[in-house]
C-alpha cells in the first residue's frame, strides 16, 4: 500500500505553511520527505525547486477519512445488529480441472456471549455450477443433503475468526423432513449413500465441526483480520486455511497491512500476502498426513504454496463489503482455492 501521500506545491507556499496546513512540525515534514524522495529533491533549509513534498500517509486535511482504530491500532470487530447478504463465487483448480460454484447467503448476528459474536448462516439461492444451476443428481442429492445444516449457526471470536458451529442437536430434528422430501423426489441406491453420509456427519458432533470447517464462505468471510496492528499498519500472523482435506490444515505465514486512509469508496483496504509455512512436505499432505512423518531436528519448511487476500470493509461499519481469498499448494498437481465475496445491496 501507499506509504505516504503527496502534497503539490502551490505559488508562494513554504516549508513553515506547509506543515501548519498538515498540522505538523516544520522538522517532521522535512525529515519524511528527505526520507522518501530522490537526493536530488531533498529540502535543505526550506522549499525552493520541489514541485511536491512527500507527507505521512495518516496527515490529511479530511480527517474523517482517517480508519477509526481502537486503543493500539487495533481493527475493532463490532457486527451487533448487522444483517447482511452476500454474493459467493468459489473457484476449486485441481490441475487442469476447474470448477465454480455460485450461490447466495445471508449473515445476521444473533448475540454476544462470553465473548463470542453468534451468527446464523443461511443459504438464500439456488446452488449454481460452472454458470449452470446445479441439475445433474449426484450434485443435487449433495446440495438438498446439505439442506440439513442450513439455517446454521456459528460462533466468531473478537478477532472475526471462525470460532465453533452451534444448534448441533437441530440437524437431527430437521433430517426427518429432509430425508422425506429427497425420497419422494429421488430413488435408487445413490440416493440410500447420500442420505447414509449425511447421517454419519449429524450423528457425530466432531465430523460436524471438521465438515463445515470446510466452508470456505464462512472461512474467508472470519477469517480473524480485527487485530493489532504496528505503528506501521502491519501485522504478521501464521493462520491455517483448508485447501487440502486434512484433520490439520496447512499454515501459512501471512504479512498483513491495513490503509490507515479510507479509499475513495469510503471503504477500508486490508491486504495480505503470505507463504505456506509448514514442516509437512508435499507427500505428507497427498497421504493425509496430520504430522510429519519425518521428524527431524532443523526442519525445513515447506513453502510450495502462496497465499493472498484482499478486505474491503465498510468505513463507518467496519464489516465486510468486498472479500477476495486465494490459496494455493503443490500437491502432485497444483490445488488452488479462490472465494470471492460480495455484499448484495438492496434494491
Amino acid at each position: 500500500m501507499q506509504k505516504f501521500n503527496k502534497h503539490i506545491v502551490r505559488k508562494n507556499e513554504t516549508l513553515k505553511s506547509i506543515a501548519a496546513l498538515y498540522n505538523l512540525s516544520e522538522d517532521t515534514v522535512k525529515l519524511f520527505h528527505n526520507n522518501n524522495c530522490p537526493v536530488k529533491d531533498m529540502i535543505l533549509i526550506d522549499i525552493t525547486r520541489q514541485t511536491e513534498v512527500f507527507i505521512p500517509r495518516t496527515a490529511v486535511t479530511d480527517k474523517s477519512r482517517m480508519v477509526k482504530f481502537g486503543h493500539g491500532n487495533r481493527l475493532v470487530f463490532q457486527p451487533e445488529n448487522s444483517f447482511c447478504s452476500y454474493g459467493v463465487v468459489i473457484t476449486i483448480e485441481n490441475g487442469s480441472n476447474k470448477n465454480e460454484l455460485k450461490y447466495n447467503s445471508s449473515v445476521r448476528w444473533l448475540k454476544k456471549e462470553n465473548k463470542l459474536h453468534f451468527f446464523e448462516i443461511d443459504r438464500i439461492s439456488n446452488l449454481y455450477l460452472n454458470e449452470e444451476e446445479v441439475n445433474e443428481i449426484a450434485d443435487l442429492l449433495a446440495y438438498k443433503t446439505s439442506k440439513v445444516l442450513y439455517p446454521l449457526q456459528i460462533s466468531v471470536d473478537e478477532n472475526g475468526r471462525f470460532y465453533d458451529v452451534g444448534n448441533l442437536s437441530v440437524f437431527k430434528e430437521r433430517w426427518t423432513n429432509v430425508r422425506e422430501e429427497i425420497y419422494q423426489e429421488f430413488e435408487g441406491e445413490t440416493v440410500d449413500q447420500y442420505c447414509q453420509k449425511i447421517e454419519e456427519i449429524i450423528n457425530e458432533p466432531h465430523i460436524i465441526n471438521l465438515y463445515l470447517k470446510n466452508d470456505y464462505f464462512i472461512r474467508t468471510l472470519f477469517f480473524g483480520i480485527y487485530k493489532t496492528f504496528n505503528p506501521n499498519y502491519q501485522l504478521e500472523i501464521t493462520e491455517t486455511f483448508p485447501v487440502v482435506d486434512n484433520g490439520v490444515e496447512p499454515q501459512y505465514k501471512i504479512s498483513l497491512e491495513a490503509d490507515p486512509l479510507k479509499d475513495d469508496y469510503d471503504l477500508i483496504n486490508i491486504k495480505g500476502e503470505g507463504k505456506l509455512n509448514d514442516e509437512r512436505n508435499r507427500y505428507d499432505f497427498i497421504n493425509e498426513a496430520p504430522f510429519p512423518t519425518t521428524v527431524e531436528d532443523h526442519p525445513v519448511m515447506n513453502q510450495q504454496g502462496d497465499f493472498r487476500l484482499m478486505y474491503y470493509l465498510n468505513g463507518e461499519t467496519a464489516l465486510a463489503e468486498s472479500l477476495y481469498l486465494e490459496c494455493d499448494i503443490q500437491l502432485e498437481q497444483h490445488k488452488k482455492i479462490t472465494a470471492a465475496i460480495s455484499l448484495l445491496k438492496e434494491n
